[in-house]
């Protein structure tokens, strides 16, 4: 915990550092604003952002073409467990040096393959149940490295179309591996197949195999990584988004034109969850009194210390970053779209059903609809705010903003 706690606050001084940063010269890319796209991690709770991620290209669209892809409006895409599949679907190359996928057709793969990702006959099966309590995950993981190895081949971190952060575990030495754009370009040993990086930020501990991959540095010496879930890390990673930044800032990488210090228009991040059950009594301290190990591990088809860990890591995160942004009266420049009420099968992170993945479906369609919330920086909770219109109005003026940061750039 006390590493996790230095790993956050490190995080917030990044940011606050960023947003108090002067432009530099000699820079790679020049830019009004900096544009950062963050996906929370959550199974098969991932077809949440992908509508709204739908949503938001139909609107670029709209305003720039048929042929807009998320990929082309941001500059960093963070994407934890199933949000690290997401960003990958959004920035690995494929046809014409294209995105794989375009946004619309994420949910098809969710609705496709999740089914068989997260087999039925594993989680009702009495002798597979047992064997998860007592030894080996709830799922063989066995299709999605095969449908992972088959979509992305050999491509690599390095050749994303934009830049991505992916935060994964290594167990074998205990601290976070986050793999980036920038790093696997610098550091062949850190140039890791997305394959691979996919494998471990999604190995969620219970529910999939830890993935061990390796690597060869510029020598030829072995790298080894020993990944599980990137929840453990960061199942929010827009700190770490925000910190990428700041460094790419120090290091001359991204220029921001004619900014001082404290302007209000420096960055655009938009932070996309998976959906919680915060109105759910799904557990109680009367029942967890009594929990031995085992209990804490698995309850009722249900993993409390994992649900625990990952809602309480993204909150921490959402509430700092509001913290930041609020502090410094800029708080219209960062978005957060999250869904608190889920219940039932909708909690979970891996019943494929049909019925459950069309109800996550709706789930996304009906946020579009929701008011507009923010973070109280007193009680910790989501608000509306007033006047602040649907999340829907939110993301067609956080598309146009998009628009006009692209086209800037163009005539610089």
């Amino acid at each position: 915990m006390e590493k996790r706690a230095l790993f956050l606050a490190l995080n917030l001084l990044a940011a606050v550092q960023f947003l108090s940063l002067p432009a530099l010269s000699n820079a790679q890319t020049k830019a009004r604003t900096v544009t950062v796209l963050s996906i929370d991690g959550g199974g098969i709770r991932g077809i949440i952002p992908g509508m709204i991620l739908a949503h938001l290209e139909s609107k670029l669209q709209e305003l720039d073409g048929p042929d807009a892809r998320i990929a082309d409006y941001f500059d960093v895409i963070a994407g934890t467990s199933t949000g690290g599949l997401l960003t990958t679907m959004l920035t690995a190359p494929g046809k014409d040096n294209r995105p794989t996928f375009a946004a619309k057709n994420i949910n098809s793969f969710y609705l496709e393959n999740g089914p068989k990702i997260f087999p039925a006959s594993s989680r009702n099966n009495f002798v597979n149940v047992v064997t998860n309590m007592f030894g080996g995950p709830k799922y063989d993981g066995r299709y999605l490295k095969a449908l992972l190895r088959n979509q992305l081949k050999n491509v690599t971190v390095s050749e994303t179309l934009t830049n991505v952060v992916i935060p994964t575990f290594d167990i074998k030495r205990l601290q976070p591996v986050i793999f980036t754009t920038k790093e696997g370009r610098a550091d062949v040993s850190k140039n890791a197949l997305l394959s691979d990086i996919c494998l471990g930020t999604s190995a969620a501990p219970t529910y999939l195999p830890p993935h061990y991959f390796e690597t060869k540095d510029a020598t030829g010496k072995r790298r080894t990584f020993d990944l599980i879930d990137g929840v453990i890390a960061a199942n929010n990673p827009t700190l770490m988004a925000i910190a990428h930044i700041s460094r790419e800032i120090v290091q001359g990488n991204i220029e921001l034109m004619g900014k001082q210090p404290m302007d209000n228009n420096r960055m655009l991040v938009l932070s996309l969850g998976t959906g919680t059950a915060k109105q759910e009594e799904k557990y109680n301290a009367r029942d967890a009194a009594t929990w031995g190990l085992l209990s804490w591990i698995y309850y009722k088809g249900n993993t409390p210390v994992l649900d625990a860990y990952g809602d309480g890591s993204s909150d921490m995160v959402d509430i700092h970053v509001s913290t930041i942004f609020q502090s410094l009266g800029k708080e219209q420049n960062y978005l957060r779209i999250q869904e608190d009420n889920l219940s039932g099968d909708a909690a979970s992170v891996d019943i494929s059903t049909t019925e459950n993945m069309q109800s996550l479906v709706q789930i996304g369609k009906s946020l579009l609809k929701k008011q507009v919330c923010r973070v109280n920086l007193d009680t910790g909770r989501q608000e509306p705010v007033q006047g602040g219109g649907t999340n829907e109005d939110a993301l067609a003026q956080f598309a146009k903003l998009l628009a006009d940061e692209k086209m800037s750039r163009k005539n610089v």
